[in-house]
């Protein structure tokens, strides 16, 4: 099991496909490495040299913000928008959805579980 960028990366998968298990790479970039390094596509992690994983490792390091970098950055840019009070960082301060979807129905994800309202249900009116 080879471990780049702090991640372990699977073994028995192919690795254009392994390389996606690191936060902040996806299919895109994952073949954009595996071109700069000239591994081809077809090649499992396992059938990997010493040498082959440490170009990989270090094209990952040169080029690319991945991880724990990435994690934090996008956690600076949100405290950013909190703070500056627009819209959007209003959104986020109340764990709504940021981008224009609707929250009549929906947005259970982000809003979490659906709490009860006291007299919310209409019973048939008493005679």
């Amino acid at each position: 099991m080879a471990r780049i960028a702090g991640v372990n990366i699977p073994a028995n998968k192919r690795v254009v496909i392994a390389l996606r298990y690191i936060h902040g790479i996806g299919p895109a970039k994952s073949k954009e490495i595996c071109e700069k390094v000239g591994i081809p596509a077809e090649r499992r992690v396992n059938q990997l040299s010493d040498a082959e994983i440490l170009q990989i490792r270090e094209a990952i390091d040169a080029g690319y913000t991945v991880e724990g970098d990435l994690r934090r950055e996008v956690a600076v840019n949100i405290k950013r928008l909190m703070d500056l009070g627009c819209y959007r960082g209003l959104r986020h301060r109340k764990s709504l959805p940021v981008r224009g979807q609707r929250t009549h129905t929906n947005a259970r994800t982000r809003k979490g579980p659906a709490k009860a309202i006291a007299g919310k249900k209409q019973s048939v009116a008493k005679k």
